[in-house]
């Protein structure tokens, strides 16, 4: 890739911080889901619909030098689509915090041409500096009706693994499991992990399935998301942890 990017179109809610928060005025489009930071609908970006029906005509009637996406977040047939329509994609992977960091800057400094930006060196020594209080085994639900947890080989496990906290089904098959709440209340284990994404887990809506359990209500924006975020998220999981034991 070379040449000056200035019209960026992200579909992803996590890059899309990350390119604000170091470049503010490159984003031209930017999905439904894209939450942060505040102020996007006033910056100008057209919202060009979800990550998983993005809005291929609208995308490239834009005009983006580069439309960034994730193989997770992000179906392949729209990327194909886009592709076909001569629209440059970039698409990353991220499994794991050395390889979110990594992606950042690949697509921050090596697609965009930016300096590296200050937060992402900062999140890298939060998270070098991170020195697990104790071994917890917990399973992490992210959706119910149907009951889905984080299986193996997740972004989420890995940063929980890294505050010491072993996901139950790490070694699952699958990397988000079906799994019966049935099974779940069962399951021998110290704590009872719940993100406020995808699924919204509430204290009033998730904790009751689990009442013989310690449940940490934590922020999914800290947990899930790879972008600026990452620099507080040490602190932040470790509290919502740690308040629940």
């Amino acid at each position: 890739m070379s040449g000056a990017r200035t019209r960026v179109v992200s579909l992803v809610p996590s890059l899309t911080e990350a390119v604000a928060a170091s470049a503010p005025g490159l984003l031209v489009g930017v999905t439904d889901w894209c939450t942060h930071p505040g102020g996007l609908d006033g910056s100008g970006a057209v919202r060009i619909g979800g990550t998983k029906n993005p809005d291929v005509e609208r995308i490239t009637a834009l005009r983006p030098d580069l439309v960034i996406a994730n193989e997770e977040e992000n179906r392949a047939p729209d990327v194909a689509a886009l592709r076909a329509a001569g629209t440059e994609v970039l698409v990353t992977e991220v499994r794991e915090l050395p390889q979110a960091l990594t992606e950042l800057d690949r697509v921050l400094v090596g697609a965009l041409g930016l300096t590296r930006p200050r937060w992402l060196d900062e999140a890298e020594a939060a998270w070098a500096d991170v020195e697990p209080a104790g071994a917890l085994r917990a399973f992490v639900p992210i959706w119910r009706r149907p009951w889905m947890v984080l299986g193996r080989d997740t972004f989420a496990g890995d940063l929980l693994a890294r505050l010491g906290v072993h996901n139950l089904y790490a070694d699952h098959a699958e990397r988000y499991p079906r799994v019966p709440v049935e099974e779940l209340a069962a399951a021998g284990c110290d704590l009872v992990v719940l993100p406020d994404e995808p699924y919204r887990f509430t204290r009033e809506d998730g904790p009751e399935a689990f009442p013989d359990r310690p449940c940490a209500l934590v922020s999914g924006r800290h947990l899930t998301w790879y972008g600026p975020s990452l620099a507080e998220a040490p602190a932040v999981l470790a509290a919502a942890l740690g308040a629940a034991r």
